[in-house]
């Protein structure tokens, strides 16, 4: 599945899947979060200081570089989208107790030298939801 970018709807490339027996999705036109999950995940792994600059010598080496990349996303990379815990971290329940002693070292913080803080400290608390691109009160009291 890509974007309707002009690389990803070529000829070569479409001719390639096929023979490959792949089939192409595309995103809706003019849409740019039809599949933001995986947007996000390939700018990070894109981005990552270690991603290669030249092709894979072969499909085992390119396994073994995807297979850390996974590793590091779900159990060393702090999401900021789930307030700075790893995957790993909440899928395992682990994300309440972590946010409720960040939450308790800010308060201390606070408290032993209140001239550091002009107003509130940062939400610890844990959310239920997480959006990609979540729709902004404006939009939502319109519709």
């Amino acid at each position: 599945h890509s974007d309707n970018g002009s690389p990803m709807k070529g000829a070569t490339l479409l001719a390639t899947l096929q023979e490959l027996g792949i089939v192409p999705s595309f995103s809706r036109p003019s849409v740019s979060n039809d599949n933001p999950y995986s947007e996000s995940l390939f700018k990070t792994l894109k981005y990552r200081p270690e991603y290669p600059e030249k092709a894979f010598e072969d499909i085992a080496s390119a396994r073994k570089w995807v297979n850390g990349f996974v590793d590091w996303y779900n159990d060393e990379h702090l999401h900021s989208g789930i307030k700075f815990v790893t995957p790993n971290q909440r899928h395992l329940g682990l994300d309440k107790a972590i946010l409720a002693k960040r939450h308790r070292v800010n308060e201390m913080a606070k408290l032993q030298n209140p001239s550091r803080w002009s107003g509130k400290s940062r939400d610890w608390t844990m959310i239920n939801e997480v959006n990609l691109n979540p729709e902004k009160k404006e939009e939502v009291r319109a519709a």
